[in-house]
């Protein structure tokens, strides 16, 4: 049986792994940070702890779980600048893998972005890239890696408009028969059921799930 931290579970990813694992019978508690109170009423396995990101309180009990799912994300734009950016996608997530580690947590899954590689030219995978590359050091016994490429799922509000992640899903429906199975949109559902099942399962190393490999037998990775 399993207890479970969700970072980063109000976006669209997030919000699927929270539903997952709050209905896996191998959960035994789910505890999710959140800047502002979860939706009410909460089932009993959730705590929900309320948080600034920016002060993150790395004594707290609620650390102490079993595996982390990290679904943290933003954009540029959204973020403003390359600076706040960074903040949450490396910062924050790098924050939180090594407090949950302090307290114990043996596993740990997170969602990076298809291509990312700490060498690329690109500051969105090169960030990407380069957090993967610090969660490697930190040793966890388990880490899951899944790349996904372009995301479908309805956003519901959150996160605020995307236009041209709209424009490309639309395209990649229309030019799917011709797109490399890499390159497809995957469900935010798929995504978090991969996550959830690497953090309930724990197996050994480090692996990376592509996007093409979603839904499939993951494949190691170093």
């Amino acid at each position: 049986m399993t207890e479970l931290l969700i970072v980063g579970s109000t976006g669209l990813v997030g919000r699927s792994a929270l539903r997952r694992a709050l209905a896996d019978p191998r959960v035994t508690r789910v505890v999710a940070p959140t800047r502002r109170p979860l939706p009410q009423p909460m089932p009993p396995k959730l705590e929900n702890p309320i948080v600034d990101f920016e002060e993150l309180p790395t004594d707290a009990a609620w650390w102490e779980v079993d595996a982390v799912v990290c679904t943290l994300g933003t954009t540029l734009k959204q973020a403003g600048s390359r600076g706040a950016f960074r903040r949450v996608d490396f910062d924050y997530v790098l924050a939180a893998a090594e407090s949950a580690q302090r307290h114990g947590a043996l596993a740990f899954a997170l969602t990076s972005a298809g291509s990312a590689d700490a060498r690329s030219r690109n500051f969105y995978l090169r960030t990407k890239g380069e957090v993967e590359d610090a969660l490697r050091r930190l040793g966890y016994l388990s880490l899951t890696i899944v790349r996904p490429s372009l995301i479908a799922g309805d956003r519901g509000g959150h996160g605020g408009p995307r236009p041209m992640e709209r424009l490309s899903l639309r395209l990649a429906h229309t030019m799917r028969a011709i797109i490399p199975a890499r390159y497809r949109p995957v469900s935010a559902d798929a995504i978090a059921a991969a996550l959830i099942e690497a953090a309930v399962t724990a197996p050994s190393g480090v692996r990376t799930i592509e996007s093409d490999a979603l839904g499939a037998k993951p494949t190691p990775g170093a």
